[in-house]
């Protein structure tokens, strides 16, 4: 992830963001509300040649952005391992710009935060509230 050193603190700047690592799939994973929101992973080479051996981010995404995403950046993929209409994985050794992939992020965190129930949402809000 050396073309974007700022990506786990950014990830983690995120109103209400948590941050854990799924051992069985080798993910660190950035969560809210008990969501996923975005997934770095490194698949190994018994996968698909389209991710083994790459640095991933998986990041939720609307349908229609996700299409247009990937027809004009080619290092924007199919999500891996994750539902390929509504989640994109971005190679991070490609060149795709930090502001794209901020802006992808940003999109990412917001639709997984506004599918949160409204109590979650609060939640979330009232707790960072309180560490201010």
């Amino acid at each position: 992830m050396k073309n974007y050193p700022w990506l786990d603190e950014y990830l983690r700047s995120k109103q209400g963001a948590v941050k854990d690592y799924k051992a069985e799939w080798g993910w660190h994973r950035y969560m809210i509300g008990g969501k996923m929101f975005a997934a770095i992973m490194h698949p190994s080479e018994k996968y698909n040649a389209m991710y083994a051996g790459k640095d991933l981010i998986n990041l939720k995404c609307d349908p229609m952005m996700s299409e247009l995403l990937r027809e004009n950046h080619p290092e924007v993929l199919p999500a891996f391992y994750c539902g390929k209409l509504t989640w994109n994985s971005v190679d991070l050794g490609g060149g795709l710009p930090g502001d794209i992939l901020k802006q992808m992020i940003d999109d990412s965190y917001r639709l997984v935060f506004n599918k949160l129930t409204k109590k979650m949402q609060k939640e979330v809000i009232e707790a960072c509230i309180s560490l201010q």
